[in-house]
């Protein structure tokens, strides 16, 4: 299996920008450019209120607090208000049809997941082309396939969406989840896998859940208590583990970790190993560093077992055979190794290597009785197949340079899966056999995307301070380096989060359009361990902003693009690299896109689960120190009147209760109050919608249809072929 159990930190989460997969048109095409005049646009009047805080005895004021009231008349009015300006800024752009038209057209081809078999059905996910939702599909032996489970039906809009799904031992049984209009609150239900029919209530108020099963008769899952106030902002600050128990209410549900002072964690989670002999409890206080806890399952009233008492390491259990535990650890091994050590005595002490940490960063997953072993080497994957002894099987032979995922399943499974992709490979799902070692094409893409009319290649570059940080750049080939090229340079650079190379259908279409991509790996990411990501957290968040800068003077030096053509984009942790960027050096770009993002850095710790991000982030409260370098960077903060700030379109959703959008509500408010250019600064809020996952389809395309848009637009396009 994949990690039989990850720890929930919930980081956030990279705004990918689409789906896997393409259909790109073949015919090269160009796009024309013409002088750009804009009408000038009013904007909407944000009152400003007289909200001040102090800290350290500093007075900050706080003019747009009263935006972060989700609840209030008076935010649904600018909401709509802010839409109203937006949209007829949109709708004037001559081409936003045509390339709406082009991602339709491009998105419209079969996507087909690796299969996984669960009892006596095989599994597999299907979307016929434009579908919102992924189907779940299933089949017998004799290849007769079925529709079993279909978001589509769930909602008319397609805004509710399939999230957790997890079957019980033998298969019988499947517990779901699902999330309504993109919010991290969700519900359970279970149904029995013939009739396809509810066996109870559904499951509600359940959030930052996994669904782990003990035995055919109940399961582990994970919520916290409805806050007071709004339940898409108001603060989550307990988690806690409960057991449901089929056929009984859930009020009955009993707390089997947290609801004491003793136990108070931000994130805990919970999974049952394989053979149903072991519970695995991480408890975490922020998205790095867990606590562990072992219950033996076979003894009744067992007692819970201290593995790790502290959360200076992110460990987690691999695998198990018998008592023995595999587990995956970072403790003293910044790139990560696996450990073995004795059910009977699992405290760290007693811990052996399986396989020693390298120099590349280490993920690990199981299946067909074997560990598979993927490696980073500069952000690009290379696949080590070992026993259970830790004896190397292999080097498994990928299929080109790029990013693979699967190799994972249950120990009998004599077949596994696995995925390859990158910036111009769509991705192809690949039959591996763990006793040959041989791997066999199982379905390729059925994207129209040509390959080899792209380029993707991989530099390295130096950072304000020397740090050199690796950059992949992907272009039509023939592209000349003359500065006039449109591009787009995307970033994230936090939460131990790598940005491997991955194929979208919206990147295709841009880059089919004539443009260029560039994605550097920031430090702050885990692209090189441990030691790179603290390398960009708290008092070295700077870091993360001057390689990104430094990435967009390299692009302009070697020829790419030029300021006038860049533009600078992120989601959720990436918003923040964008908004930072942009007040800190707004000549440097021309458009930027910060979606979801962390903006207001002296208040992101007060709304839903942030406080369990100062890890990265520290806080305002935490020292003079601390609260003076956020200050120093807060995009709410940082916009200063007088200044000429590149064009801007903020993207946010009005169910996002992640990074709640009042971040980008506030730093809207103060660029259209403050800039001083002719530049458009626009927000764009999708309704019922949240941080990103399970966006249906149809609205995916709109938005990607918008940003391309505007971006060309406010790059002088007037016109495409």
């Amino acid at each position: 299996m994949k990690h039989l159990f990850s720890i929930l930190t919930v980081s956030l989460l990279a705004a990918c920008g689409g789906a896997p997969g393409t259909d790109s048109v073949n015919e090269p095409n160009s796009i024309t450019m013409t002088e750009s005049k804009q009408a000038a646009i009013t904007y909407p009047q944000t009152a400003k209120g007289d909200v001040v805080d102090s800290y350290f005895e500093q007075q900050i004021a706080d003019p747009y607090r009263w935006l972060e009231d989700d609840r209030s008349s008076e935010t649904e009015a600018w909401v709509k208000a802010q839409n109203k300006v937006t949209f007829s800024y949109l709708e004037q752009i001559p081409y936003r049809e045509q390339i709406k038209q082009k991602l339709a057209s491009s998105w419209n081809y079969e996507k087909v997941s690796a299969p996984f078999k669960e009892g006596k059905y095989t599994y597999f996910y299907k979307n016929d082309g434009l579908q919102n939702q992924y189907v779940l599909y299933r089949q017998l032996d004799d290849g007769t396939s079925e529709v079993f489970l279909d978001p589509n039906t769930f909602s008319e809009d397609g805004t509710t969406s399939l999230a957790e799904v997890s079957f019980s031992k033998d298969g019988s049984k499947l517990a779901y989840s699902i999330s309504e209009g993109g919010s991290d609150w969700r519900k359970i239900i279970v149904i029995d896998v013939e009739t396809k029919q509810p066996l109870e209530a559904e499951l509600v108020d359940v959030k930052f859940s996994g669904i782990s099963w003990r035995g055919n008769e109940g399961f582990y899952y994970s919520s916290y208590d409805k806050p007071d106030g709004s339940e898409l902002s108001a603060k989550t600050d307990q988690h806690k583990l409960y057991y449901h128990k089929l056929g009984t209410a859930q009020k009955e549900d009993a707390v089997v970790f947290g609801g004491t002072e003793a136990e108070k964690h931000r994130y805990v989670g919970a999974a049952v190993t394989e053979d149903d002999r072991y519970l695995l409890i991480s408890a975490a206080v922020s998205t790095s560093g867990n606590k562990l806890f072992l219950k033996d399952l076979t003894k009744p009233d067992s007692p819970l077992v201290t593995v790790l008492d502290h959360t200076d390491s992110d460990t987690e259990l691999l695998d198990n055979d018998g008592s023995k535990l595999y587990l995956v650890t970072n403790l003293n091994a910044p790139n990560k190794k696996v450990v073995v050590v004795d059910a009977a005595q699992p405290q760290a002490e007693h811990w052996v290597d399986l396989i020693p940490q390298t120099e590349h960063v280490l993920s690990v997953s199981t299946g067909g009785g074997y560990i598979f072993a993927e490696y980073m080497v500069d952000a690009i994957a290379k696949v080590q197949q070992y026993d259970y002894s830790g004896k190397l099987v292999r080097d498994i032979s990928l299929p080109g340079v790029g990013s693979v995922g699967g190799f994972s399943g249950k120990k009998a499974d004599d077949t596994l899966y696995y995925t390859f992709t990158n910036y111009t490979t769509a991705q192809t799902i690949y039959r591996f056999s763990p006793a040959e070692g041989e791997s066999a094409l199982y379905r390729k893409s059925g994207a129209t995307f040509d390959s080899e009319n792209y380029v993707s290649e991989q530099v390295f570059y130096s950072s304000k301070d020397g740090t050199k940080v690796p950059m992949i750049i992907s272009y039509k080939k023939g592209l000349k380096r003359d500065g006039t090229n449109p591009t787009i340079l995307y970033g994230y650079g936090g939460f131990n989060v790598s940005l491997t190379p991955g194929f979208s259908i919206p990147n295709a279409v841009w880059l089919d359009m004539g443009g260029v991509y560039a994605v550097p790996n920031l430090r702050g990411g885990g692209e090189y361990g441990k030691a790179w990501h603290q390398a960009g957290t708290q008092l070295q968040k700077q870091n993360v902003f001057d390689d990104f800068i430094a990435a967009a003077e390299y692009l302009q030096q070697q020829g790419y693009t030029s300021s006038n053509k860049l533009a600078i984009r992120g989601g959720s942790n990436g918003g923040l690299l964008v908004g930072a960027v942009m007040t800190q050096r707004p000549e440097l770009v021309k458009v930027a896109l910060p979606a979801v993002g962390v903006l207001d850095m002296l208040r992101y710790h007060t709304f839903t689960a942030g406080a369990g991000w100062a890890y990265d982030y520290g806080t305002s409260e935490q020292s003079k120190e601390m609260f003076d370098y956020l200050l120093g960077y807060s995009p709410v903060h940082n916009v200063k009147a007088g200044v000429t700030y590149p064009a801007t379109m903020v993207t946010t959703a009005d169910h996002d209760d992640r990074v709640v959008p009042a971040h980008s509500f506030k730093f809207a408010a103060e660029l259209q109050a403050k800039d001083a250019g002719v530049n458009p600064q626009l927000i764009r809020i999708e309704t019922n919608a949240g941080h990103g996952a399970g966006t249906p389809v149809s609205k995916q395309i709109e938005q990607m249809a918008d940003i391309f848009s505007f971006t060309l637009y406010n790059m002088g396009y007037q016109q495409l072929p």
